[in-house]
């Protein structure tokens, strides 16, 4: 508890200007929304008690406070992974940070690998629900009623409507659909992408559902995207690596991150 007093304390004094109401978390392919934060102030993570320090490529470790449109934001650019240490509650402390400045929606983004031959890398992927496939919960551990989350309509459906209607108008292709969650660090092999496939996912990833536990559990209402980077393993001759979905993520960067700002600058 007291890592997040800390942390609000720190935000508000850097930014006392401003009451964040939207909350978002940049994956891989979408740091360039921080070009479209006006006004914006930026805090280290390691100013931040109990934020965590991403030992992943392609993840800062930066706070960004400001404006997107009208909205007031709070962006994390950079988010703790499973993978990392084994822990799945590594977002605990910020998410409960951002809900303590007064956030009450949260954004995600993430790259992905698309389990669908009509949904190519470079596309984007509007999350209508997930897989917990390794059933890992940063939930665990807690007591009372709360943890005991309704996970229906876990990506909420007024947002997700909306971010369709701001696609439609910029004429861009915005798919839809389920996202796997698979713990990593390694990629999927052939054969469980199509064991995935088979239940209904059209995405996989190694991020994001946690979070989105944590939120629900927050009272955050949930909005999520992902950048697919990928065919799924055994889907194509493509060798999977890191460093290809860094590149992936990077030529598309621009297009997904105004789509993105558009949205959010919409959101109620």
């Amino acid at each position: 508890m007291n890592n997040i007093l800390d942390a609000i304390q720190t935000i508000t004094q850097r930014a006392a200007h401003l009451q964040p109401r939207i909350a978002v978390v940049l994956g891989s392919g979408w740091g360039g929304l921080t070009d479209h934060i006006t006004g914006a102030i930026q805090i280290p993570y390691s100013d931040l008690p109990g934020f965590p320090q991403p030992t992943v490529a392609g993840h800062s470790a930066m706070l960004w406070l400001g404006h997107i449109g009208k909205q007031a934001v709070a962006v994390m650019s950079g988010r703790k992974h499973g993978y990392e240490t084994g822990a799945v509650d590594g977002m605990a402390e910020p998410l409960r940070v951002l809900k303590g400045l007064g956030c009450h929606t949260l954004v995600q983004t993430n790259a992905a690998g698309s389990l669908r031959t009509d949904m190519p890398p470079q596309s984007l992927m509007l999350i209508s629900d997930h897989l917990n496939l390794p059933q890992r919960s940063p939930l665990v551990g807690l007591t009372g009623s709360e943890r005991f989350v309704n996970m229906v309509d876990a990506y909420d459906s007024e947002l997700k409507h909306l971010a369709v209607q701001v696609a439609q108008a910029q004429g861009a292709m915005l798919f839809e659909g389920v996202y796997a969650w698979f713990l990593g660090p390694q990629f999927e092999t052939p054969a469980e992408i199509r064991m995935a496939r088979l239940l209904g996912a059209d995405a996989v990833g190694m991020s994001t559902v946690p979070e989105t536990i944590l939120a629900r559990y927050l009272g955050l209402r949930v909005l999520a995207l992902s950048f697919i980077t990928n065919l799924g393993a055994g889907m194509s001759a493509e060798q999977l690596s890191h460093a290809h979905t860094l590149s992936q993520a990077q030529e598309g960067s621009a297009k997904a991150s105004r789509l993105l700002a558009d949205i959010i600058g919409q959101l109620p």
